[in-house]
């Protein structure tokens, strides 16, 4: 099945395709990668064959992270100086680097479940 299309009337459930998407696998088979390279999907998947590259997640994955991250950051960030007396120099090194090491550790499964959520809605061409 080369064409890109898994079986069109089949069923295709939001947990189990986000569940497989956030470990890196095929929301429709659950065997092959995702990802070619850290951003950049497959053309299809080298299992079944289900095409990737029609996929547009466009912004929407850092959108999730930002909100992700804000949701970590701030209440982490105000215990953190009411529990310790940090000072201000080591702090504006620690919540940047924090947050940039949790940005790009969450981009990739966030990009990952938009597109299963896509896919299993039969949503942006995938049908």
């Amino acid at each position: 099945m080369s064409d890109g299309s898994i079986r069109d009337d089949a069923a295709r459930p939001v947990r189990r395709a986000l569940g497989l998407a956030l470990r890196g696998r095929c929301p429709a088979c659950g065997e092959g990668r995702m990802f070619a390279r850290f951003l950049k999907p497959i053309p299809a998947c080298e299992t079944c064959g289900q095409a990737w590259d029609q996929s547009r997640a466009d912004d929407f994955p850092a959108y999730i992270v930002i909100l992700l991250l804000g949701h970590i950051l701030v209440p982490l960030m105000i215990e953190v100086n009411a529990a310790l007396d940090i000072p201000l120099g080591v702090q504006a090194m620690l919540w940047p680097g924090l947050a940039i090491l949790l940005a790009v550790a969450m981009i990739q499964p966030a990009k990952a479940a938009v597109i299963a959520f896509q896919w299993s809605r039969r949503m942006d061409g995938f049908r």
